[in-house]
């Protein structure tokens, strides 16, 4: 998909320069004493061919070629690309194709739009006056640094002249690479041409847990692909089996591929790139939940996009949110029965907590740490409803492919062994990852109601703690409620008193106060024994 002219704007990333159309011309049939031997021997054919066809290439003193690509054709026919430099300056719109057939001889020719005479009349002087800040101030604000101006004959408008070819790189919108290239007339400094130098691609991606996926990569300016997602800003690297407590925003290895398809597809895959590719799906599809479902631009609604590192640790069994690095962190499972810890909720899961620090901040102990734990639960699950997948399918066990059959399940939490299904003073003194029970309890009692029912071919028995009966209103509604309650009215020390009293407020905001969904919420909240 392509974004829209305001996005490329404020990405600076996207739309390529369009290039320069190819113009067949007569030619003069060359001759050849042999057959050209492979590529090697197809570049010094056409060399020669070049300098015997002087005029219709263009080709004069001062220029020279360089060779740029090479096509052999099953009948033997050569097709050699060159660039074209002037006394050793890049010519930009003056590249060319020599065609050949089997003993190169030449058949045709395609060149842009330079012309030999043009070219020859250019003389490189440059002004002493001209420095990097005249190429820089024709895009201000697009980056923090620059590279080098390049001088260059700009040919690709069939009128030549010296020109600075500076590319501007520095941090778009969304905290990913950005790019543009800035082209100047040398004599003048008045722009030429602008365009972006990072530009959107639309990988193929096997993946663990979700099957075969398109994901959003950039096409880099020296060929090749590379897992930075030029709409939602997020980059994926390889950690190389760093330990969590090593890594900062700085580490790893961004992926990169030649043909734009990554990973193999199979759980604990050999190829590193499998991870990723969940990875990175999986993180865009926490930014689009929260985009489309609340407006939420990214984790800190700044629009910027996270560092997703994979093979963190040697058998790490476990995923993290670093507000430090501003990133997550995922490992490779145990290696026996736990792949790797890329799954949908997983990653909305830890994704979430950046979110939970940039709001309500919950502190991560005692009732207010239940909470926050629960809040990861409700929006990975909600993260897994929407994206919609067919393998992946929306359901209310938690992280039940990365860790099966299921590591939480929101039904009746303490069938893993540990976690509350009801509230009691003794709450608070649970590990965190089971004190959320009683929140995860709360939400699919509010989102399904209470007793046996099957969801997406799952069988769930919801029990109540006070002998009730609680009819559902549907987890949006009940994600809606509590999104609210986390971004408007809890604090960093909310507990499940406090966090009943900021959901009420949430539906009573959203729905009123009288309405089905006020009084769905409150019912779930006396079921798990919170009044």
């Amino acid at each position: 998909m392509s974004p829209s002219s305001s996005s490329r704007r404020r990405l600076a990333a996207g739309a390529i320069a369009a290039t320069a159309a190819l113009i067949a011309a007569t030619v003069t049939a060359g001759t050849a004493s042999a057959a050209p031997t492979g590529r090697d021997g197809a570049i010094a054919q056409a060399r020669a061919n070049v300098a015997r066809n002087a005029a219709v290439f263009g080709f004069a003193d001062g220029q020279d070629l360089v060779v740029k690509d090479v096509v052999l054709d099953a009948d033997g026919t050569q097709h050699v690309r060159f660039d074209r430099t002037y006394l050793g300056l890049p010519v930009v719109g003056g590249d060319l194709v020599v065609h050949q057939d089997a003993r190169g001889r030449l058949k045709d020719s395609s060149r842009a739009a330079a012309h030999d005479a043009a070219v020859r009349t250019i003389v490189p002087k440059v002004p002493a006056q001209l420095t990097a800040g005249r190429a820089l101030a024709a895009a201000p604000g697009v980056g923090d640094a620059a590279s080098t101006p390049e001088l260059v004959v700009w040919a690709a408008d069939g009128t030549p002249r010296l020109a600075w070819r500076t590319t501007v790189r520095g941090t778009g919108d969304h905290g990913q690479p950005a790019g543009r290239v800035i082209v100047t007339d040398a004599t003048t400094g008045e722009q030429i041409e602008a365009y972006d130098s990072e530009h959107q691609a639309a990988g193929t991606g096997h993946s663990e847990y979700t099957g075969d996926i398109t994901i959003d990569t950039t096409a880099q300016s020296g060929g090749g692909y590379a897992l930075i997602d030029p709409l939602r800003g997020h980059t994926t690297k390889d950690a190389h089996n760093a330990s969590a407590g090593t890594i900062n925003a700085n580490s790893g290895t961004l992926y990169t591929d030649a043909d734009n398809v990554w990973g193999d597809g199979r759980k604990f895959s050999t190829d590193r790139a499998t991870a990723a590719v969940d990875a990175h799906a999986n993180t865009a599809w926490t930014y689009d939940y929260y985009k489309n479902t609340f407006n939420r631009s990214g984790i800190k609604n700044d629009g910027k996009g996270a560092t997703v590192f994979v093979h963190v640790g040697t058998k790490w069994d476990n995923a993290q949110w670093s507000d430090s690095c501003f990133c997550m962190m995922t490992g490779d499972g145990d290696g026996v029965t736990d792949p790797e810890q890329v799954d949908l909720d997983t990653m909305g899961h830890e994704m979430t907590h950046g979110v939970t620090s940039a709001t309500a901040n919950l502190r991560y102990s005692g009732e207010s740490g239940g909470l926050n734990e629960a809040t990861s639960d409700i929006f990975g699950t909600m993260v897994e409803w929407y994206a919609g997948n067919a393998v992946d399918k929306g359901d209310y066990l938690f992280s039940d492919q990365s860790t099966p059959p299921w590591l939480r399940r929101f039904d009746k939490p303490s069938l893993d062994g540990g976690s509350a299904d009801c509230w009691s003073r003794k709450v608070g003194q649970l590990d965190v990852h089971n004190s959320s029970g009683v929140g995860n309890h709360w939400f699919y009692l509010a989102s399904e109601g209470s007793g046996a029912r099957t969801v997406n071919g799952v069988a769930y028995n919801s029990p109540t703690c006070n002998g009730s009966t609680v009819t559902g209103i549907g987890n949006q509604k009940v994600a809606a409620v509590w999104y609210r309650a986390l971004t408007v009215y809890m604090t960093s020390t909310t507990d499940y008193k406090g966090a009943r009293t900021a959901s009420l407020n949430a539906a009573k905001d959203l729905y009123g106060l009288n309405s089905t969904e006020y009084k769905a919420v409150a019912a779930a909240w006396s079921a798990v024994s919170v009044a």
